[in-house]
């Protein structure tokens, strides 16, 4: 399993030793998050799909079905921060006149051997997301990950998990 080690809440989290970016790629099942405002219109179904781009970065189109039923779809860039592991990215959704103004972390701080689920934070802990290739995940992947995101410093009941129908 590509994981990390103990990480006190007072530290960044670990990201994972390495990530194969065209296995990472394609799409994600959002299985929980913590709540954040920039997902308040997502009722379930949420999805994230990752395309490495010709120069490198990565295309991001995340999904969700609202409460009346109507898609709602953010397309976004990655671009990668730590080109050793590849597991520091930042995202950007908010693009002015060309130009990417905002950059969010994407922390890989855990990842499944095969990649069939992957944990993704940030510095402060203020986000994070747990992610898997199937709209569901068994217990035993579930308590697998809640152990990760506590050795990370997280607490695993700030997340609510994300239906999927």
């Amino acid at each position: 399993m590509n994981t990390t080690t103990s990480n006190p809440q007072n530290t960044e989290p670990s990201t994972v030793n390495s990530v194969e970016l065209k296995k990472y790629v394609g799409t994600w099942y959002e299985i929980a998050k913590i709540p954040n405002s920039f997902q308040k219109q997502c009722a379930c179904n949420t999805t994230a799909t990752y395309s490495i781009r010709d120069d490198g970065r990565i295309d991001v189109i995340n999904r969700c079905s609202k409460s009346d039923g109507t898609v709602d779809e953010a397309k976004g860039i990655a671009r990668i921060v730590d080109t050793v592991t590849n597991s520091k990215l930042e995202v950007s959704f908010v693009r002015l006149l060309g130009i990417r103004l905002f950059w969010g972390d994407y922390w890989i701080i855990g990842l499944d051997k095969d990649y069939r689920y992957a944990i993704v934070g940030t510095p402060s802990r203020k986000y994070g997301w747990i992610l898997s290739r199937s709209p569901a995940l068994s217990q035993e992947d579930q308590n697998i990950i809640f152990d990760i995101l506590k050795k990370q410093g997280y607490t695993p009941k700030s997340f609510i998990f994300t239906e999927q129908k």
